[in-house]
Order: structure tokens, then sequence, then C-alpha cells
């Protein structure tokens, strides 16, 4: 039976999922097909968000670590955030040479509060859920989530079929983004929070606790997680640019893509979490990855939309395995006393890695051409499935209670 807070969580997590198909799946494709962007400038779609969320996690991690109560702070962000949206209806008004430019400027901006949201969420939901309960809320909510982003994405790509260089259409779906993110707003303040006092020592230390590098667990997850999302991320911009310049899909068929993608995650998300609870988190994710390496190299293989749409559901397979098990992961190797600044230090690395690693996949781009780039980018992943296979086999072997926990 789920409690008020699960109830109110997969509301919100559904109008939220809804403001973020509506305009960020378009972005890449409202950007070259409007904007005229430039390959360069289609990376820094991908890359630009995780620099200025290095920037702010620091910032916004000792903001949120001196607050009694983090909702309202959350709840504010999200709508400033959203603001965002509407701003981005104006760009086309701009001189054709300053357009791309002012999309990603506003994109970056846009995660500054975006950045206080997302963390500021992770540690209110973490301490809303029982940890016994977790895998199963998660999988849950990540299934229903999945169905509504589903059904909202194969909406827009049927409405919006012929209007793929219509510029008006985007200003529509960023508007209706806006309009969720009022939705989202009010279902995280809905949320019931128990008030955390801190006291003077805490507000005083809130900015770091380096002691969470002595924890084995939690090192070992650093590193093969961020192997894995570097080999990962590195492939986003090159996969935009592929469906868009090589295989020419439309709006319809971008939508397509991701409902098939999207209708595998929905089914395989409790197998991930069977998998999990049998074999552990970790184990799992050697498969995850080992998966996600297929997507590269099979993508670049034809450039016929039904063979992608085909790969994009495989890769939906995996990726449910991927957005389950890494958060869970971090979780479990995160010391519940240090948790805020376990998850703060993961976002920082993490956002580290997602600017460098999609400008290192255009610049291969550039110098050797998509296949290369694209198989070069399939190694790297299956190489990273090899270090959470490392990690798995030394804690077996020596903190067997790691692997226990999940």
């Amino acid at each position: 039976m789920r409690t008020y807070n699960e109830k109110i969580s997969i509301y919100h997590g559904m109008v939220s999922i809804i403001a973020l198909n509506l305009a960020g799946n378009y972005f890449p494709i409202f950007a070259i097909s409007i904007l005229g962007a430039n390959n360069y400038q289609v990376g820094l779609i991908s890359s630009l968000p995780p620099l200025v969320t290095l920037i702010m996690t620091i910032p916004a991690a000792i903001l949120l670590n001196k607050l009694d109560e983090q909702k309202k702070t959350v709840a504010m962000n999200v709508f400033w955030a959203r603001v965002m949206f509407l701003l981005l209806v104006g760009v086309v008004f701009l001189p054709p040479s300053y357009q791309a430019w002012t999309f990603l400027i506003l994109i970056a901006v846009m995660n500054v509060p975006g950045t206080i949201s997302n963390i500021g969420w992770q540690t209110l939901i973490s301490g809303m859920i029982r940890e016994e309960r977790r895998g199963t809320f998660f999988s849950d909510r990540s299934r229903l989530l999945t169905i509504v982003g589903m059904v909202t994405t194969l909406i827009i790509g049927i409405v919006m079929k012929k209007e793929t260089d219509n510029a008006a259409a985007y200003q529509w779906l960023f508007f209706m983004a806006f309009v969720f993110g009022l939705l989202e707003m009010f279902f995280l303040l809905k949320h019931k929070e128990t008030a955390q006092p801190k006291t003077n020592i805490d507000r005083k230390n809130s900015s770091m606790d380096w002691s969470i590098f002595k924890d084995q667990g939690y090192k070992w997850f650093l590193i093969a997680a961020l192997c894995f999302n570097f080999a990962w991320q590195m492939a986003w911009g090159l996969f935009n640019i592929y469906n868009v310049k090589y295989a020419h899909a439309t709006i319809l068929w971008i939508s397509l893509f991701s409902v098939g993608n999207q209708l595998v995650q929905i089914f395989t998300f409790p197998l991930w979490k069977k998998w999990a609870e049998q074999k552990s988190n970790t184990l799992m994710l050697v498969w995850v990855a080992a998966g996600m390496a297929s997507a590269p190299i099979l993508t670049v293989m034809s450039t016929n939309l039904y063979y992608l749409t085909i790969v994009s559901m495989i890769s939906g397979f995996f990726l449910s395995g991927t957005t389950l098990l890494l958060f869970n992961l971090l979780l479990e190797q995160s010391p519940a006393e240090k948790r805020t600044y376990c998850i703060t230090t993961y976002n920082v690395l993490l956002s580290l890695v997602a600017f460098i690693a999609p400008q290192i996949g255009i610049w291969l781009l550039e110098v050797t051409g998509i296949q290369t780039s694209m198989g070069i980018s399939s190694i790297l992943r299956f190489m990273s499935a090899l270090v959470f296979l490392l990690m798995y086999v030394r804690f077996m072997k020596t903190k067997k209670p790691i692997l226990e926990k999940s």
C-alpha cells in the first residue's frame, strides 16, 4: 500500500515528465531544423547543462544543508526553471545569427535553478521513502512515469508529424511545458515533509564532509558509475546528429524512437528490480553497461527509420536498468548519515563528466566520422561494464554484506 508521499511523488513525477517531454525531447531537432545549429552547437545542448550543474552543485548543497525544510525551496526553483520555457518561445524572433547561441544560453541558465531542485528532490525523496521500500517504489514510479512519457511523446509526434519545420509548433510545445511546470511545483508543495532542525555545528560544517571518500563501497561506486556515464554520454550528441542529419528523421520519427524505447522500459523495470534483488544492483549493472554498448554500433548500421526504431527499443531494455539501478546503487552505497554529501559529490563529478563526454564525442565525429566515433563509444561502454564487474568481484570476496543490502 503506497503512503501519501509516495502517491504525491508519483503525481509530481508524471507532470514533470510531461513538461520535460514537451520541450527537452525536441531541443536538438528544433536547434537543427529551425535555428540552423551546427554540430558543435548541437553538442553543447548536451554539454552546457552539466557544466552549469557542475558550477552550481556545491552552492546548492550548502544552501539545502542549511535548511530545516527543503520542500518550498525545491518547488520555487522548479518554477524558475520552467519559466525559461517561456523565454524559449521568443528565440525565433531574434536575428538568425543570434538564435542558436541565445537558445543555448537559455538552456544553460535554466539549469541554475534546475540543479538546486534536482539535488533537493533527491535528498527530499530519499528521506521520505523507507529503505526497504525503495526498490519497489522506484521501480513502480519509473514504470508509471515511463507510460505517461510514452503517451505524451506519441501524441506530440502524431499532432506535429508535418510540423518539423514550423517554428510556431515548437513555441506551443514550450508554452505547454511551462504550464505543466506549474503543476509540477504544485505537487511538490503537497508533499508532507518532516522538519529536521540543524544545529549550529551542522550549519557551519554543511559545505562538505570529506570522510565519505573513506567508505570503500561509495568510492567504488563513484569510479564505476563515472566510467559508465562517460562512455554513455559521449554518444548523446552523436545520436541526435545521426538521426536528424543522416537518417533525416522528422518529429514523428523522433517521437516514435522515444515511444519504442519507453514501451520496452515499461515492461522491463520490474525485471531489473527482480534481478537486482536476487543478484545485486552491482552485478546487474554489468549487464546493463554491456547491453548499452550495442546501441551506438547498431545505430550506424542503417539509416532506415523502421530499423532505427527497433534499435531504440533494444536500447530501452537496458536504459530501464540504467535508470533504476544507478540511483538505487547510489543510495545503497551512501552512508545514511552522510547521504546529502554523497549525492552532492556524485552530482558534481557526474556533471564534469557530462560536460566533457559529449564534446569528446563531437570532436571524434569531426576527426573520424560518424561510423568510427560511434564504434569507439560502443567499445568504451563495454569497458565500463568490466569496471562494474571488477567492483562486484572485489566486494563479493571482501565485503559480501554490501551485496546483500540490495
